[in-house]
């Protein structure tokens, strides 16, 4: 929990050209001022941008995870 540190990590998606569709902030209710960040992004955890910039997160944050992914519908 730096300055930037947000920054940074939404950065992993923009270096690979991941398009971020919704991000909302919600109080982690464990320590005061601290927030859990919620981020919708176009793509499939199999493709390997995407799973590339997860991992990246990983790296760099102690809590990252994936609550679903699910392939686009194509017309």
């Amino acid at each position: 929990d730096t300055p930037g540190s947000l920054y940074t990590m939404l950065g992993e998606f923009a270096r690979r050209g991941i398009n971020m569709q919704k991000i909302e902030s919600r109080p982690s209710r464990k320590i005061l001022g601290e927030y859990i960040f919620f981020i919708d992004v176009n793509g499939h955890r199999q493709e390997a941008a995407l799973a590339a910039a997860i991992n990246s997160m990983r790296a760099k944050s102690y809590y990252v995870k994936m609550l679903g992914s699910y392939p686009r519908f194509r017309l």
